[in-house]
């Protein structure tokens, strides 16, 4: 039984030893696991083995194509005339290397000068005619954007494209490395060497910007302008949107530009009208202030913020100033007309006729002629003190129409009407009896239009010339 046990143990030393001696045999020809030579693993290779694998490398690249699917080319190393430079560095590391501790894999990492050689400008000719780098087949990346507006869609996101275009530094570093290693195989896109799309569809700034354009968009804004209405969608927005990078905004001189176009079809202000006296006639009248008067400026601002804070709704103008109707005639049919020709004056309510008395207004001779035109009451006073360059007066029902110009009573003239204006009249004020002035402020109120007018042709002819009144009358208004 001894003997057996003696037997077993010998053999097994022997078989040990035999395998540590075919070790160090093994190892006196091949480099020992681990080791590295100028980057490349030689483990178990022999000098021959490490020279003939650098005769007949090739690296295989991997591509991506424009479509995405991928593309193999090929570097062979003797394209680049790649080689070891002498092979007797190579056997001096073998010769050092401890074999006789082979099992312990002990293997060193090495760096030679310039063993593994190759021919750079032959590299980067190689590296030139890769896919990637061609014109004809190279497509460069396109960011991510925001696409036109379009009335089935509206503002989109358009994908960003890849391509499969080339950054030529890093497509030779990495196949440089790849070649000094004797990597066999490499795949560019791994290696991040793409031109790559810097915005992509996720991006969340491009997010934002798309939402605010949509809100914009989603807007719908109703004018009415008595039986026409003016309705702003997103059709028309769109044309205001601007997107600048990540920054979605609102062209205001677009916003300005539109609201100008509503000024220019709804104003009546300053505008010529037609007008039918009283006495039958139907005249022109060019003067005067009255008429709807857009505030474009402001109407811009708020309607540009309108849109901003995604706002859908009826909209009604900034006015500097309104007028009675958005119908012809726009003073409607509620106003005072004046027949600076004929001295009297008519108020006419909802059509009908209320209140009709002669007056006095402008004294010609001094140049003080009552404007003609359609202008609007301003406001409307009790107890007002008229002041002039010349003159202070008292009066108890004051209705300013035509900046200092109005209506009011005047008690300290015994008549009015016919040819009294001519020399004796005011400074351009209506002078008119305090009962009229009385009556005619309880009817009228701001904004109430006033319609002057000369007619030819209908002059009063006083029966007897008009006496002379009392120099109070002269300094009034």
């Amino acid at each position: 039984m001894k003997t057996a046990r003696r037997n077993v143990l010998l053999f097994l030393l022997l078989a040990a030893a035999a395998v540590y001696v075919g070790g160090v045999f093994y190892y006196h020809s091949h480099f020992l696991r681990g080791t590295v030579i100028d980057q490349i693993d030689v483990s178990n290779m022999t000098v021959q083995e490490l020279t003939e694998q650098v005769q007949n490398y090739s690296l295989q690249i991997t591509e991506r194509q424009s479509d995405g699917a991928p593309l193999a080319e090929t570097i062979a190393g003797k394209d680049i005339s790649l080689e070891y430079s002498s092979a007797e560095p190579l056997d001096e590391i073998l010769r050092q290397q401890n074999k006789w501790l082979w099992f312990l894999a002990a293997g060193e990492t090495h760096e030679t000068e310039e063993l593994l050689t190759y021919d750079n400008t032959a590299l980067e000719t190689q590296v030139c005619q890769l896919n990637g780098l061609q014109d004809d087949s190279a497509v460069s990346p396109v960011d991510a954007s925001i696409s036109e507006y379009t009335p089935e869609n509206g503002f989109q996101i358009i994908a960003e494209t890849r391509g499969n275009e080339l950054d030529y530094e890093q497509t030779l570093e990495a196949v440089s490395a790849a070649v000094e290693s004797l990597t066999e195989q490499i795949d560019l896109e791994q290696e991040g060497c793409y031109h790559e799309p810097q915005v992509t569809s996720d991006d969340e700034r491009l997010q934002a910007a798309l939402e605010k354009a949509q809100k914009y968009t989603a807007v719908t804004i109703t004018y009415t302008f008595g039986e026409n209405k003016e309705v702003l969608d997103g059709a028309t927005i769109s044309t205001w949107v601007t997107i600048d990078g990540f920054e979605t905004g609102l062209d205001q001189e677009k916003v300005e530009e539109y609201v100008a176009t509503l000024r220019k079809k709804y104003d009546t202000i300053f505008r010529s009208r037609t007008f039918k006296t009283s006495y039958g006639q139907e005249i022109t009248i060019d003067s005067g202030d009255y008429g709807w008067w857009m505030n474009y400026t402001q109407e811009a601002i708020e309607l540009a913020e309108m849109i901003e804070n995604g706002e859908s709704g009826e909209r009604t103008p900034v006015y500097y100033q309104t007028a009675a109707s958005y119908e012809t005639p726009d003073y409607g049919n509620t106003y005072v007309e004046i027949n600076l020709t004929a001295q009297h004056l008519f108020f006419y309510q909802d059509g009908t006729l209320i209140l009709e008395s002669d007056f006095v207004s402008g004294n010609a001779s001094r140049g003080y002629d009552t404007p003609d035109g359609v202008y609007s009451i301003t406001y409307k006073q009790r107890d007002a003190t008229l002041t002039g360059e010349n003159y202070e007066t008292p009066v108890s029902y004051w209705m300013p129409f035509n900046g200092n110009i109005g209506m009011h009573d005047a008690g300290w003239r015994s008549s009015f009407g016919g040819d009294i204006y001519k020399t004796n009249g005011s400074h351009g004020c209506i002078n008119l009896p305090v009962s009229v002035a009385q009556e005619l402020y309880s009817y009228v109120e701001k904004g109430t239009p006033v319609i002057c007018y000369y007619l030819p042709g209908t002059e009063t002819v006083p029966e007897e010339e008009a006496q002379p009144e009392s120099s109070s009358a002269e300094i009034s208004e």
